[in-house]
């Protein structure tokens, strides 16, 4: 990773992937969660504190060491047990069908291949194992889509890859997933940032 991903965007995702705004989307992806959970993009570990005590384990999938740094006291102050994983989610060095649940938050937007990390994520969750999904991908209104297209080629350069017209519900579908539920939302701000994508997959 280069320093501008390493150093900088850790940063930035630290502040504005955990608003008010944002906590709500995080209590719901967490909310129906047990057992053996993989989360893929883990980050600064944001999602520790939404974590039911049905969770028996969760298993962390994070590329920056920043990011981990961040999460250290996060992990330090939960009651689950928490181990690394790996560093890339489009290949997972875990067993097939190991999981009950897998998390997504605000991570298929980076992933570079994001249909190998979603298959990948299929392969070790159990047979009819659920994903849980939160993201910011392209926009239904047909005008912000196409300015989506435009301008991510600037954002993939400013946010370490980062895609802001990925759309979301076709690429979980394209890795094998049934999709189970889905909502639309909008965050406040800019409409080309933040068209979300909330839902839970069966595999």
């Amino acid at each position: 990773m280069g320093w501008w991903s390493e150093r900088v965007v850790p940063i930035i995702t630290e502040h504005a992937c955990n608003t008010k705004e944002i906590q709500p989307y995080r209590g719901r992806l967490c909310a129906g969660l047990t057992g053996e959970v993989i989360e893929v993009g883990f980050g600064s570990g944001h999602n520790l504190s939404h974590l039911p005590p049905t969770v028996d384990h969760l298993w962390a999938v994070e590329p920056s060491t920043r990011a981990r740094r961040y999460a250290a006291p996060r992990i330090a102050a939960t009651s689950v047990p928490v181990d690394y994983a790996g560093l890339d989610g489009q290949r997972l060095e875990l067993t097939d069908d190991r999981f009950d649940h897998a998390v997504s938050a605000f991570t298929m937007c980076t992933i570079p291949d994001v249909l190998a990390a979603l298959r990948e994520v299929r392969r070790v969750l159990k047979p009819g194992g659920q994903l849980h999904f939160v993201e910011h991908g392209r926009s239904s209104d047909p005008k912000v889509a196409r300015f989506q297209q435009r301008w991510d080629p600037v954002q993939k350069r400013l946010f370490a890859g980062c895609h802001v017209s990925r759309p979301i519900d076709e690429l979980v579908e394209q890795a094998g997933f049934e999709i189970k539920h889905l909502e639309n939302s909008q965050l406040k701000g800019p409409k080309s940032f933040g068209y979300i994508y909330e839902g839970l997959a069966t595999a």
